[in-house]
């Protein structure tokens, strides 16, 4: 297995933390995609709502991804490296916190992994770290939020795009994952560690500021 991936968080702002390695791994359920320890974070404010209470609306409804605190903010390129893939032009789509509206979009799950990596993934941008040729991946990105190209040299730091709710997303959130390939189709996922940031746990105990690790599920995280 190849050894951990260090790298800062790739947003600024308070995230908390879904699908975590740190609870299992894989962690998103599968290996397909380089997805065994992707992680996901999803903006919150400091309250650690990620929108405000859903208005009445039938059990199935969908919410706008603008109502929602993570949609627009800034997504960092987390290493020095270059940009070796891009992608732009998928719609974001209605969010969904509703019980059945997770149902039902999770029903349809089966057809969009059938579809592909853009149906799986929507807008996202690869970067190739310049130490190791590992690739860092971030996905869900906001339509016309992208900023770079495909053989942009980064020194680490740049705004490559905005969070939005393009691909396999119920809300707005940044997917991050690191492999050893640029080929999702057949890449291996690689373990990654954060560097520098604040952590919010879960028991409502904290923060507490944490050098380098893996956040755990449910708690918030923030870069200091």
């Amino acid at each position: 297995m190849s050894a951990p991936l260090s790298i800062p968080l790739p947003v600024a702002d308070r995230w908390a933390v879904e699908n975590s390695p740190a609870r299992r791994v894989p962690s998103h359920g599968t290996d397909r995609f380089g997805l065994r320890h992707a992680i996901d974070l999803v903006g919150v404010d400091e309250q650690h709502r990620s929108a405000p209470a859903a208005p009445r609306r039938p059990l199935v409804g969908a919410e706008a991804p603008e109502r929602f605190v993570a949609f627009g903010r800034p997504v960092l390129s987390p290493v020095a490296g270059t940009v070796v893939a891009v992608h732009d032009g998928e719609p974001d789509h209605q969010a969904r916190r509703s019980p059945l509206g997770l149902l039902s979009y999770m029903l349809g799950q089966g057809g969009r992994l059938r579809q592909g990596l853009t149906a799986v993934a929507g807008n996202h941008v690869l970067l190739r770290e310049t130490s190791t040729g590992l690739v860092v991946t971030l996905v869900h990105l906001r339509r016309g939020s992208v900023r770079v190209a495909p053989g942009d040299r980064l020194r680490g730091g740049e705004q490559i795009g905005a969070c939005g709710n393009s691909g396999n997303s119920t809300q707005p959130h940044v997917h991050v994952q690191v492999t050893d390939t640029a080929d999702l189709v057949t890449a291996r996922g690689v373990p990654v560690l954060f560097r520098d940031y604040r952590e919010w746990p879960a028991s409502g105990r904290g923060p507490f500021d944490v050098e380098a690790g893996v956040p755990a599920e449910g708690s918030v995280v923030e870069a200091r």
